[in-house]
């Protein structure tokens, strides 16, 4: 839901009435850090229009070499970088199509850089029967990305997601969610999550991954309140990633 969903499933934008933007910062283990800001707006009748900015960097690194292997008194660093605009608009009442198209840069030492054009294909349904909804989405197909003399595809995937509220009640919901996707270099993963809302203001969350041979299961909460005239969100969520070590994903987003 809200701008996260330039990424996650761009056709989702189109449930956004009005604006919402969104910041998430996670600290990744190995001293890498992950950061996505988005924003979308809905048009009447036009459409929603998303931005979103992805980084994926590390710390300053001691330069090593053969001859200095203790450093050679330089630093550098390494990052991944994508700025990409989503369009999404409803076809019916309960059925929207999104795409999204991104530019990516990578950054690996002085002289060392890549770049290459992604696209994001997705469809979203939404029913009146406990919100139950379904969405799939192709993502990163484009252009190869190149490091020196090497060109190699970008990581293209197929998810498809379905989510439901096992409970509806006026006060309290528990949403069950179920997602798979299939990387065109590698096995299909699995994921499946639940969360318990309360007044649609306090969330308790919980998922686990299958078929995935480090991630394992992830816990968190958020809280949701109306302040003047704007809806203010705060997310916090706990991955263990095994012998990697663990994640902490931290999120603050507003529609108004």
């Amino acid at each position: 839901q809200g701008a996260e969903a330039t990424h996650y499933n761009c056709a989702a934008l189109s449930w956004i009435k009005g604006t919402d933007v969104v910041f998430n910062h996670n600290e990744w283990f190995a001293g890498i850090k992950h950061e996505f800001g988005a924003v979308a707006h809905t048009v009447e009748d036009v459409g929603t229009i998303g931005i979103s900015i992805i980084a994926l960097y590390t710390d300053l690194m001691p330069v090593r070499t053969p001859l200095q292997p203790d450093g050679t008194g330089e630093t550098f660093s390494a990052g991944s970088y994508k700025a990409a605009l989503s369009y999404s608009r409803f076809l019916t009442d309960r059925v929207s199509i999104g795409v999204t198209v991104g530019y990516i840069h990578e950054k690996l030492y002085e002289g060392f850089a890549a770049s290459a054009v992604s696209a994001d294909i997705a469809a979203m349904y939404v029913s009146d029967w406990r919100a139950f909804r379904f969405g799939m989405q192709i993502a990163n197909f484009g252009s190869d990305i190149k490091f020196v003399n090497e060109a190699y595809p970008i990581p293209t995937n197929f998810t498809f997601g379905l989510a439901m509220n096992a409970i509806d009640g006026e006060d309290q919901k528990v949403l069950v969610s179920f997602s798979a996707t299939k990387p065109n270099d590698g096995k299909p993963l699995g994921s499946i999550g639940g969360e318990w809302g309360y007044d649609n203001t306090f969330f308790l969350r919980a998922g686990y991954q299958l078929y995935h041979d480090v991630a394992r299961y992830s816990f968190g909460a958020g809280v949701q309140a109306d302040i003047i005239g704007y809806k203010f969100r705060f997310d916090y969520s706990y991955s263990d990633w095994r012998l990697l070590g663990v994640a902490h994903r931290f999120g603050v987003g507003a529609g108004f």
